[in-house]
């Protein structure tokens, strides 16, 4: 791109819960920055395809990359060795149990090339809000009574935007995201948004969409109800979604 065409960083009226086009946001996806991390601002994003990623130090930053990473629920992809560790049942998943462990988790856990986490404190306290409030929820897997992985992430519509996830032990994170893919293909769910590109979820079944497509999908989602509120009492088992 020259810099010619570069877009403009747009600064966030703090007063205001506006955001630019994301259409018109470069490929790197960079749209904004500064307002402030309330649940109304979040949703708004959400609900638009943007999300904040930013560093302790940084302004907030506000994002819709191109292309996006999206994971159909009929898609998710399974290898006949993680099957074997589904059918062995040596775990416990549930929903909404701990929230706040999972994101803090996630926000400890080491990543390769990075030295610190965007998960600091202030995305935390924003994300634990967004869950007391009923659109953000974890799911969480337990071996012998211990929280060893999980993922959270929110549902709007019939769109889920998964944020982050962790593994303590081999496997941890994806019973997690099997149960999810379980729970929301049974509430006819379009998607999960992936948001960037990772080998590990491409591996899974998720596949990069241009923007433009992924934007249109989403106004499509978000017109259809969704249910707010905890989902403490969802259930899942691999052998009774395989029955």
């Amino acid at each position: 791109m020259r810099e010619e065409e570069t877009p403009f960083i747009l600064p966030l009226n703090p007063h205001e819960f506006v955001f630019p086009d994301p259409r018109d946001a470069s490929d790197e996806g960079l749209l904004a920055y500064g307002g402030d991390l309330s649940s109304r601002r979040l949703l708004e994003a959400y609900a638009r395809g943007i999300f904040p990623w930013f560093n302790a130090d940084d302004p907030i930053l506000w994002w819709s990359p191109n292309p996006r990473l999206v994971l159909y629920p009929d898609d998710f992809k399974m290898s006949k060795s993680f099957r074997r560790v589904l059918r062995g049942g040596a775990y416990e998943v549930k929903f909404d149990h701990d929230f706040p462990a999972v994101i803090r988790a996630c926000g400890q856990i080491p990543r390769p090339g990075q030295t610190g986490t965007w998960l600091h404190p202030q995305m935390q306290e924003a994300y634990i809000a967004l869950h007391e409030q009923g659109f953000a929820h974890s799911i969480e897997t337990y071996m012998g009574g211990e929280l060893v992985g999980g993922l959270y992430g929110i549902a709007m519509g019939k769109a889920f935007f998964g944020e982050s996830m962790f593994a303590r032990r081999p496997n941890a994170s994806k019973i997690a995201l099997a149960a999810l893919r379980g729970v929301l293909g049974a509430s006819s769910y379009d998607f999960i948004d992936c948001q960037v590109e990772t080998e590990h979820l491409i591996r899974m079944g998720a596949v990069t969409v241009p923007r433009d497509v992924f934007l249109d999908a989403l106004g499509e989602a978000l017109a259809k109800p969704g249910a707010v509120g905890s989902w403490a009492d969802y259930t899942w088992e691999y052998e009774h979604e395989n029955q």
